[in-house]
């Protein structure tokens, strides 16, 4: 056998559940079946042409070679001045990284840091890489339960019960994925003032969704309203979803200048640098005009509006409404137990979203994968009409259920 030779910190991750379904709805397609696939975190909005055309002229201005480790300096400039213009938060050069994307960066931050027997508290429903880059670091996560009835949102006591001596992060993600769900500056600062109860803690503040806002109130990240965590806390964030920049690769944070150091020191044997042409593109971005960002939430919200109404009129789903981010995740409870036309039993909501993909033809995510069950993901980021056709199947096999 060979998989005896495989490493023990492989055995302690399991392939991302998301990218197995895309990977489902791509093999589907190509028998030409007519699948709807509402698996996927990412925006179907086109990268800018202003950020096209800088990496077009970075090819031709021969920037293809390597770089810096972990970012080239005006990309660095680029970034606190983008932290400073819209988190009001002031770094310096050397607490800047630049990695292959917002999966790098958190896989560059716990490794540097976990030792065997760490916890990392992660709320719930989380995001699927969180708990398997955990346990590759060889740490412990320790999942908190966020509730559709308390709007998938942690609370104070919950963090405050969850931490022990053993506590090495926690990682807050909002607006969310799986669920779109955000921390207002009030809830922020309430679980900031428990962190500040225990200074042994760091966050992983992952803002990676910031842009894409729909709450009245303007977003806020944990250091605007906690400062004083300053020195403890990495603030990520990323090209891949504002930007419509998933296929560059580039993430980024600020942090503490020893953890920039040492994430860089593990990305020097590892990765090397990000790509050169994709950190050009990203300067671009960053400080070419923002106002096509607001256009293109317009639509995002639109979307979600739609999902939001015809999954509440699917009967047995309940979905709540989201203040950022494209996804939604509905409670599927009160479908659990039926049964199909078929005669199988949906007993869990992986049972659901093989009946949705199989008798249906829509893709999705089942909430074991987010851990927090029974629910599922949709992402909202494609057309309308797509959409309301994915919603009504959806809507037909829900009643389909006795």
């Amino acid at each position: 056998m060979m998989n005896d030779r495989l490493s023990a910190a492989l055995g302690r991750i399991a392939p991302s559940a998301t990218l197995a379904m895309s990977g489902r709805v791509i093999d589907l397609k190509s028998q030409g079946i007519d699948v709807i696939g509402l698996s996927a975190g990412e925006p179907d909005f086109d990268t800018p042409e202003f950020v096209k055309d800088a990496a077009i002229q970075a090819i031709r201005d021969g920037m293809t070679k390597y770089t810096a480790v972990d970012g080239i300096a005006p990309l660095k400039q680029a970034i606190i001045a983008k932290f400073k213009r819209d988190n009001g938060i002031e770094y310096t050069p050397k607490q800047i990284t630049v990695n292959s994307g917002g999966k790098h960066t958190l896989f560059n931050a716990l490794v540097a840091t976990i030792d065997t027997g760490d916890e990392v508290i992660i709320p719930a429903p989380y995001w699927v890489s969180y708990p398997d880059i955990v346990q590759f670091a060889g740490g412990t996560p320790v999942i908190v339960m966020a509730t559709a009835a308390q709007n998938y949102k942690i609370t104070p006591e919950q963090l405050e019960a969850a931490i022990t001596p053993k506590t090495r992060w926690l990682i807050l993600n909002s607006p969310s994925n799986p669920t779109g769900a955000a921390y207002d500056a009030a809830e922020l600062k309430e679980l900031g003032a428990v962190l500040l109860r225990h200074p042994h803690v760091m966050l992983l503040s992952d803002d990676m969704y910031e842009h894409i806002w729909y709450a009245q109130a303007p977003f806020a990240t944990m250091l605007q309203v906690c400062p004083e965590l300053y020195d403890r806390t990495l603030t990520m964030n990323g090209a891949s979803k504002a930007y419509a920049m998933t296929g560059w690769r580039i993430g980024y944070a600020g942090g503490p200048a020893w953890l920039i150091k040492a994430m860089a020191d593990l990305q020097s044997q590892s990765t090397s640098n990000p790509c050169s042409i994709s950190q050009y593109a990203v300067l671009a971005a960053l400080n070419g005009p923002q106002d096509f960002l607001r256009e293109r939430n317009v639509a995002f919200r639109e979307r979600r509006d739609l999902v939001v109404a015809m999954l509440n009129d699917a009967p047995g789903l309940s979905c709540p409404t989201p203040e950022g981010a494209f996804y939604v995740y509905p409670d599927a409870t009160g479908v659990m137990g039926k049964t199909t036309p078929k005669g199988k039993k949906i007993e869990t909501d992986a049972d659901l979203i093989d009946y949705f993909l199989d008798d249906y033809r829509v893709a999705a995510v089942h909430g074991g994968a987010f851990g927090l069950s029974p629910g599922f993901r949709i992402s909202y980021a494609t057309s309308s009409d797509i959409l309301k056709e994915a919603c009504t199947r959806i809507q037909a096999a829900c009643a389909a259920l006795t």
